[in-house]
């Protein structure tokens, strides 16, 4: 690791009432000594205090400003560290940043500064990226779940199981040098037992990765539905504000629109699409055909069907892209008299195989009732009860996923050699490498390159 002195501006490039500049380094106190003029000598105060002056490139006051000192290794990248409040102003924040720079600090490369916090032991890498995972949260279970990351919860059960392997490991390794003290005569169904667990364990933290998805990029959502049954005016409701273009005219959405709406804590990523039915149009068409292909990947189908008019075959055709999809029918304009009604929903379903039980919710776009009651059902279906992320770990990362995938493969090797009587050292080499996948997730099995490019996607300046 480069032992120079980095500064970066860690507030973001826009007018606010304060800035900071931060530093870190070897030379960190002795370069803010060199832009600093106030009562006090940076390098002699005392280790997290506050103190008031004014940075100074040369003769010329850049800014007043109070400039925080806090000594490695009690600071966020264990190094001595410096940061400057200013006023927030753009130029000014930049200006000081140059005047920084000028007394020899360089300035710091992307995620730079919690790079050094993990290479110098204050956080292991899940907490690393758990930093981004605050910075970017978009609603409150993101955050909280990052948060609980950020405090160690996936560390801490990744620590736990890796001592189980190594256990395990270790007292092999033992028994093979040393057989004559040693014996490992019938150690094969402990640990196919131990195996077993671990591999339960992984299953576990695996399968969570589809809620900290969910968590943390947000519910894909399609509105699906023939024209003018209303897709539109949901989106409005849901948004807050109009984001779509509402009229009588049938086809008057023809291409896809996007939304991100926060709902009871997530994120709903809501896309409308052209309303589903046969067209010689070819740009309608074009949309039909859009609106299939969102469907396909979306992990919320959101089904609006018109109850004023009878279901026809625009509505077999909605019925055919949703039966293995997690999917809640609305049927609006419940304020008019309906002809639809949630038995003929469910009869139609049941007509297609389809043993789920798919919320159907009567709602009224234009009175907006019914909003509330589709609001809990989403929630409901994407989350399991009330979350706790005092005990629950939510993989939210699909890298730490992948390792997670690579070593419950290896502990299902370890079985296999166990159940197929191979020796002793094949166990040990399947552990190995459950053990070394595992420390990928806590940086203790990670090469340089991939430490770079994973804290390369930080912002600048954290």
């Amino acid at each position: 690791m480069n032992q120079d002195t980095i500064a970066a501006i860690s507030t973001g490039m826009t007018n606010s009432g304060i800035g900071i500049v931060r530093i870190s380094g070897s030379e960190a106190l002795e370069i803010a000594d060199r832009v600093y003029k106030g009562k006090e000598t940076i390098a002699e105060v005392p280790t997290h205090t506050i103190h008031y002056g004014h940075v100074m490139d040369g003769d010329e006051t850049v800014d007043e400003v109070l400039v925080m000192v806090m000594r490695g290794p009690r600071t966020f990248t264990g190094e001595d560290t410096v940061e400057i409040n200013c006023h927030g102003g753009t130029y000014v924040v930049s200006r000081v940043l140059e005047t920084v720079l000028k007394a020899g600090a360089r300035p710091s490369e992307p995620g730079e500064f919690t790079k050094r916090a993990f290479l110098n032991g204050k956080m292991d890498l899940s907490q690393a990226e758990a930093v981004i995972d605050v910075i970017t949260s978009e609603n409150e279970y993101a955050l909280q779940s990052s948060i609980s990351q950020l405090k160690g919860s996936v560390k801490n059960r990744i620590k736990e199981i890796r001592e189980k392997i190594i256990y395990h490991t270790a007292f092999i390794e033992t028994a093979l040098d040393d057989p004559e003290h040693i014996s490992v005569d019938g150690y094969g169904e402990v640990l196919k037992e131990a195996a077993e667990e671990v591999i339960g364990q992984l299953k576990e933290l695996i399968d969570s990765s589809d809620d900290g998805r969910i968590m943390k990029e947000g519910i894909q959502t399609v509105i699906l539905g023939k024209p003018n049954a209303g897709k539109s005016s949901l989106l409005n409701i849901l948004a807050g504000h109009d984001r779509a273009i509402v009229t009588d005219i049938e086809g008057t959405t023809r291409d896809v629109l996007e939304e991100q709406i926060r709902l009871q804590g997530l994120t709903l990523n809501i896309i409308d699409t052209a309303g589903i039915r046969q067209t010689d149009d070819i740009v309608e068409k074009m949309g039909v055909d859009k609106a299939k292909e969102y469907a396909k990947e979306a992990d919320l189908i959101i089904y609006v069907v018109d109850a004023s008019r009878n279901l026809d075959e625009n509505d077999e055709k909605i019925f055919d892209l949703i039966y293995d999809k997690r999917t809640v029918i609305l049927l609006n304009k419940s304020d008019l008299d309906t002809v639809v009604t949630e038995e003929m929903i469910r009869e139609r379903i049941s007509q297609n195989g389809v043993q789920k039980q798919i919320p159907v919710i009567a709602i009224s776009a234009k009175e907006e009732q019914g909003i509330k009651e589709l609001e809990n059902t989403v929630k409901a279906m994407f989350l399991k009860g009330d979350l706790s992320f005092n005990e629950e770990v939510y993989i939210t990362n699909a890298r730490q996923k992948n390792a997670l995938v690579n070593a419950r493969e290896s502990m299902k090797k370890v079985i296999f050699s166990i159940d197929a009587g191979m020796p002793e050292d094949f166990y040990s080499i399947d552990l190995m490498d459950a053990y070394e996948s595992l420390g990928n997730i806590t940086g203790e099995s990670i090469g340089e390159d991939l430490v770079n490019e994973i804290f390369s996607k930080f912002c600048m300046g954290k």
